[in-house]
């Protein structure tokens, strides 16, 4: 893990009376780091060891130790395999890790203009046109996602879309150190539920939208609402944004008590809204109309009308950050989208060829009809299911595929320790598929059937994994990358 280059340090002292914290082996003492990871941790540190679902961290207090720990933060199931060191005992490790952390650091996401953006589908998307607009007027800025983290022009590869509150705030700080204007990031309902937010403030949020997914971590429809609305708050933000064409959307708009502000597609109500949209073969030109009378013209080579969404809410964001309406207008038709988000494979051929992370079923449904605006002849998609995760929207997933395409070929995601033909069972339920349409369990194999049958006009869509470049099964992870295997397929064909 990157860290800032002039050191922090605080004593054990002053960490215990911030937390309320209980003492075992205390004796005082400076601690110059803080890390969750036994391998990240560097001489000086203090080692947050946290209940988990499998293991407690403190199961790995004796490498955190040989890596130079100095003390602990714990609670009393972990300070008994504390041995002889100095430890921190609290209730609720997460929550005061996160608190801690973010003291440590001198609150370094509320010294910059941080932006957070949450919603199911969308939110990779808005951080990149986000870091996109703000960087190509000049300012320095940091982005925090599912991909990468930036810290202007270097770029570090993500574990999760939201960082462990001790890496969350190592980060911030050295985008900070390094004169970082603005932070933008992704906030996914996991880390606001395990509270690696805690401490931390933004000047703006912003809500994409809300659909099924993770249900398998928050159990229900509601329990994830709550979750992403947390971070609507006086405790976490000064201002936010949300899209009111999504259901949930308006229901969390009437319900913020922070300042607010509305886009929407075409609801004229709206602050921020689209007076005009014309599809192009080359994307979609039109005109946003937002606060303060602005009116922007321009064109965008994103593709479908929820991309639109994503570069309008995007654009609300960046004038709110004082970015010149004309300047948007001349930057919005040089932004990309994320990787992996209906990622372009042209190696010359007589069909489109994409990759996309679509792994929602209402993520599939609006890639797939936004991938048919652009497609003469047959849309021929490739989609698996994750294992060990939400088993609910598999069904809904093989339907969205189905109904979708012209083509579809079921197959594996990350099987992980599930067996993949229950998994793709579960995908198709009781549809019965028609020839050309098929269940192919291996990926490499399906991807190349997927190509193997587009002639020209036709497009083809790998679904599910899109930046990812590794896929896991029976708990091993081998080098995957859908877009490698795509062009090498349609190498192949040639």
């Amino acid at each position: 893990m990157i860290r800032p280059f002039n050191p922090f340090s605080l004593s054990l002292e002053q960490a215990r009376e911030l937390l309320g914290a209980e003492e075992v082996n205390f004796k005082e003492l400076q601690f110059t780091g803080i890390a969750y990871k036994d391998s990240d941790v560097q001489l000086g540190d203090l080692f947050l060891a946290f209940p988990g679902a499998k293991f407690h961290g403190a199961q790995f207090l004796d490498s955190a130790i040989a890596n130079g720990a100095v003390a602990v933060l714990t609670d009393a199931a972990g300070a008994k395999s504390s041995a002889e060191l100095p430890t921190l005992v609290v209730n609720n490790v997460r929550e005061a890790g996160a608190q801690l952390a973010s003291h440590f650091y001198r609150d370094p996401i509320r010294e910059m203009q941080s932006i957070g953006i949450t919603g199911t589908n969308g939110k990779t998307t808005v951080t990149t046109l986000l870091y996109q607009l703000l960087s190509g007027i000049g300012r320095e800025t940091g982005l925090i996602g599912t991909v990468e983290t930036r810290i202007g022009s270097d770029a570090i590869k993500s574990e999760r879309t939201t960082p462990e509150a001790a890496d969350l705030q190592t980060l911030a700080a050295t985008m900070r150190e390094r004169h970082m204007r603005h932070l933008v990031m992704e906030v996914s309902s996991h880390s606001l539920e395990l509270q690696r937010l805690v401490g931390s403030f933004f000047s703006i949020v912003g809500f994409t939208n809300l659909t099924q997914d993770h249900l398998d971590f928050h159990k229900d429809m509601e329990s994830y609402f709550k979750a992403k609305s947390k971070l609507f708050t006086h405790e976490y933000a000064q201002s936010c944004f949300i899209n009111i064409d999504d259901a949930y959307g308006r229901r969390l708009f009437e319900e913020v008590s922070i300042e607010k502000h509305s886009v929407s597609r075409d609801n004229t109500k709206a602050t921020w809204y689209f007076s005009e949209i014309t599809p192009t073969v080359g994307g979609a030109e039109f005109t946003i109309r937002g606060r303060d009378g602005i009116l922007i013209e321009s064109r965008t080579p994103l593709h479908g009308g929820f991309n639109l969404d994503n570069l309008l809410l995007a654009v609300a964001i960046a004038y709110e950050c004082g970015v010149d309406p004309l300047e948007m207008a001349m930057l919005i038709p040089q932004l990309n989208g994320a990787p992996g988000r209906l990622e372009a494979i042209s190696l010359q051929q007589n069909f489109k060829a994409l990759v996309d992370y679509a792994h929602s079923p209402d993520a599939v449904t609006n890639v797939l009809k936004a991938v048919r605006e652009f497609t003469s002849g047959r849309v021929i998609a490739v989609l698996g299911c994750g294992g060990d995760r939400d088993a609910s929207k598999r069904s809904l997933m093989g339907n969205a595929l189905s109904e979708g395409s012209d083509v579809a070929v079921f197959t594996s995601d990350n099987p992980r320790s599930e067996n993949p033909v229950e998994i793709l069972e579960q995908m198709v339920g009781s549809q019965i598929l028609a020839q050309p349409s098929t269940v192919i369990v291996d990926r490499a194999e399906a991807i190349t059937y997927a190509v193997g049958l587009a002639i020209e006009g036709d497009t083809v869509i790998v679904l599910g994994k899109g930046h990812e470049t590794g896929q896991e099964i029976s708990g091993v992870i081998t080098p995957f990358d859908d877009r490698l295997q795509l062009a090498r397929a349609i190498e192949a064909k040639r």
